[in-house]
């Protein structure tokens, strides 16, 4: 039986019951399909495409453009997953009004049910304005990519007690504007904690230690499927590169010896029509 749809009150349900909630990206079809079996509770089409899928060297240049037919996609695999959309780098930034208006090309072209953005107190405006708007969103605290030049590149976060007390105040400001949901990023498992403790919106970690609500991980990292680098937070579940690479090393092989294609591999004629067509060459 495919199960139900899964919406905010069950995530909030989940949260009180002490349940972990499970989330994961995803940026195509095949994949949604494999998480939607699986029971993935929160899919994240996130800007981190850019990174995984197009080949760039942040998540800065990925667009609205590019993130609404990915989302698409991943709606049309997981129909009853959670589905966020990942607001790109200068999507929210300019104006409270632009940030409603690209959200809502979210919910409306791509049926999200909710969106994420990059902040704490300075996006504390934008937060409001999208709850305002009936679009629900995620907060994301800690490391965030968007930032990577004011944080001098892909490093963790919180690791002082000031910088601590910035994230813990920030949680606490998102979720008084409005937040439904905050991702901590790359901050030690000791304000991961608090932020927890502390809070009465579901709280994810990706690289925030364990006393969070859920767990986030790119589904890439995961799968081995992206080699340029492996945050200090994965968990690889298998190495799909290496995989992935031998079957396409045996693939050459087999056309370069005539090992393939085999004659099950090959369509046939129907009896006699051979013949009838040779007659018919001359």
């Amino acid at each position: 039986m495919p199960r139900e749809k899964v919406t905010i009150p069950a995530l909030y349900e989940k949260m009180r019951k002490g349940q972990k909630i499970t989330m994961l990206t995803c940026y195509d079809y095949p994949t949604a399909l494999l998480e939607e079996k699986a029971g993935i509770d929160i899919i994240l089409v996130g800007d981190s495409l850019g990174m995984t899928v197009l080949g760039y060297d942040s998540t800065l240049p990925v667009t609205m453009d590019i993130m609404i037919p990915h989302t698409q996609a991943v709606r049309r695999g997981a129909p009853t997953a959670f589905l966020i959309g990942d607001m790109p780098y200068m999507s929210y930034q300019v104006s409270v009004e632009e940030a409603v208006r690209n959200a809502g090309r979210f919910m409306q072209e791509a049926g999200c049910d909710a969106v994420k953005l990059e902040g704490g107190s300075n996006v504390v405006d934008v937060v409001r304005a999208l709850t305002k708007a009936t679009i629900p969103v995620m907060g994301h605290l800690g490391l965030t990519p968007q930032s990577l030049s004011m944080l001098g590149g892909f490093k963790s976060q919180g690791r002082s007690a000031d910088a601590a007390k910035k994230v813990i105040d920030d949680a606490k400001l998102l979720e008084e504007a409005g937040a439904f949901s905050i991702l901590l990023e790359a901050v030690p498992p000791e304000v991961g904690k608090i932020v927890t403790e502390r809070a009465n919106v579901p709280i994810i970690s990706i690289g925030a230690g364990p006393h969070c609500h859920g767990q986030l991980l790119i589904i890439h990292d995961m799968l081995g499927f992206f080699d340029r680098f492996t945050p200090k937070f994965v968990k690889k579940y298998c190495n799909i590169n290496e995989i992935i690479l031998k079957v396409l090393e045996e693939y050459v092989k087999d056309i370069e010896t005539g090992a393939f294609p085999e004659p099950q591999h090959c369509y046939t004629m129907k009896a006699g029509e051979h013949e009838k067509l040779l007659e018919l060459l001359g």
